[in-house]
């Protein structure tokens, strides 16, 4: 299967390079092709191309935060955590093989997504799924860098 990845988390770039490299080693482990842009607070690192993204069967989206979507249109998507990206890559990757072999498009929600983090809408905004991810200024902040701290510890 040929994919395109995206991985991003809210605090820099470690854990979406770590979820990254888990994405390619399993894909490589599974007889997939994969190619994984990076998202942090720097920007984009191996930015997909429209021309990669065109030939990519399905789309593995590992973040904890907004990723637009518009590009990938009439993709098969699945959505993640960054912690599932790191810990567990081979669900994401047999959930995008099921949504393939059925014909399937648009977003699948897999894994850590409902563990009250912001989760990206279709429109690339974020909505909240409870907690206190909805607290303003540097509360959200420090909640959503406590959440990260356990999830990675």
């Amino acid at each position: 299967m040929n994919l395109v990845a995206v991985t991003s988390c809210p605090t820099g770039i470690a854990h979406s390079q770590m979820a990254a490299e888990n994405l390619e080693q399993t894909a490589e482990r599974l007889g997939h092709e994969i190619k994984v842009e990076v998202q942090g607070a720097m920007g984009a690192q191996n930015e997909l191309t429209a021309s990669e993204i065109a030939d990519a069967e399905a789309v593995i989206i590992a973040s904890d935060t907004a990723v637009s979507r518009d590009r990938f249109e009439g993709k098969p998507v699945v959505k993640g955590t960054v912690k599932d990206g790191v810990n567990d890559p081979e669900s994401l990757f047999d959930r995008a093989a099921e949504l393939v072999e059925q014909g399937e498009t648009g977003t699948v929600e897999v894994g850590g997504g409902s563990d009250g983090d912001a989760e990206p809408t279709d429109d690339g905004a974020s909505s909240t799924a409870g907690s206190d991810t909805g607290r303003r200024g540097g509360d959200r902040e420090k909640g959503l860098f406590a959440r990260l701290k356990r999830l990675f510890s």
